[in-house]
């Protein structure tokens, strides 16, 4: 008439389901049960830079030109190439543009995208290139001007990324992109660090400058800068093989490796589509970095109530198997208590677990 199985199989499923919908009424999709175990038991943070730690919105600070190109031109001649996609800093370029009131019609060949690295087509003959330091003065062979030193170093100090644009093996200009880190990041980040994390990292393709003062800002423990999606997917392997659980954060097509590799992924709202599909837990658009804890939190309180729930399952059918086996209460007694308390236990399991607030 009374045993342990029954409640134990209702109230934990009937726990996970309540806790997942509580999140998809947050906007935060979590893909399956076994993404809030490990989730639980997370103690190293990766973040990706750009839409994640920063607001996503970039703003181009300065252009710098070089061989007698004028800033219109320049910018003219990006923003045609940055149209065709939808990377915050290629919706930087062609925002400044507009600003400007320049007009970009398409005169250039096929473009090609290089994950990571930049845009190459060709324009009147010749070769187009945009991109990062590596991939235009390493892969491209550009010849940098002599101040580019100079104009890196300036960057640097007021912790701007530098993107490079050139033709041929010559560099036309380089943009200063500033891209505000989120309000509620360090905040964020302080009491992830409070949940038990022991590190949080942020690994970027942008220039050192850049990543040391967002990382500043958001309290973030250590940056990696310069780095291509293999180096991430690199330094999480390495986390895991010292017996770290990582969680990786990121929202481009570049962050997709990382996610795959990391023990969970998650995608930060407007997110690729491509990432969407890799996470196992997207978050929303509006408010991402506060959904990560959000998501954290939940996981937490829902291993205590699983653990408190079957603890305190054990304590009474095993008070109502002694009752029984002592005579203090019939078999069709035990049976009405039994069922009585499992309805209990489930009721209980389907409380909700954050404060809506």
């Amino acid at each position: 008439m009374v045993d342990y199985s029954c409640a134990l199989k209702l109230s934990t499923p009937v726990a996970y389901l309540s806790a997942i919908q509580k999140l998809i009424d947050r906007e935060i999709v979590v893909k399956s049960a076994s993404s809030l175990d490990i989730y639980n038991n997370i103690d190293t943070f990766i973040f990706d830079k750009t839409g994640t730690i920063t607001k996503s919105h970039p703003e181009i600070h300065k252009i710098i030109t070089f061989y007698d190109y004028s800033q219109e031109e320049v910018l003219r001649i990006a923003a045609c190439l940055e149209e065709h996609f939808t990377h915050p800093v290629a919706r930087a370029i062609v925002q400044a543009a507009e600003d400007k009131g320049l007009k970009h019609p398409e005169r250039h060949a096929k473009v090609e995208y290089i994950v990571a690295h930049g845009i190459v087509t060709t324009l009147n003959g010749k070769r187009l290139s945009i991109g990062s330091r590596h991939f235009i003065f390493d892969d491209e062979k550009i010849i940098p001007p002599e101040n580019l030193d100079t104009v890196a170093e300036d960057a640097l100090d007021r912790g701007e990324s530098l993107l490079y644009l050139a033709e041929e093996k010559q560099l036309l200009a380089a943009f200063a992109i500033t891209d505000p880190v989120r309000a509620d990041a360090k905040e964020i980040v302080r009491r992830l660090h409070g949940t038990g994390i022991v590190n949080c990292t942020m690994i970027t393709g942008d220039d050192a400058g850049a990543a040391k003062t967002a990382a500043g800002l958001a309290g973030i423990d250590r940056y990696i800068a310069h780095a291509l999606p293999e180096d991430k997917v690199a330094y999480i392997e390495k986390q895991k093989r010292e017996g770290h659980t990582v969680i990786m954060i990121g929202d481009g097509i570049n962050d997709a490796p990382a996610l795959a590799a990391a023990n969970t992924g998650v995608a930060m709202g407007d997110c690729a589509e491509i990432t969407g599909e890799t996470a196992d837990i997207v978050l929303p658009s509006g408010d991402g970095l506060a959904a990560l804890l959000k998501t954290r939190v939940m996981g937490q309180r829902l291993m205590k109530k699983i653990d408190d729930n079957n603890k305190n399952i054990i304590i009474i059918n095993s008070a109502l198997i002694a009752a029984g086996l002592f005579g203090f209460i019939s078999p069709s007694l035990a049976a009405v208590l039994h069922n009585s308390s499992t309805i209990a236990f489930a009721v209980r399991a389907m409380q909700p677990l954050l404060k809506k607030e």
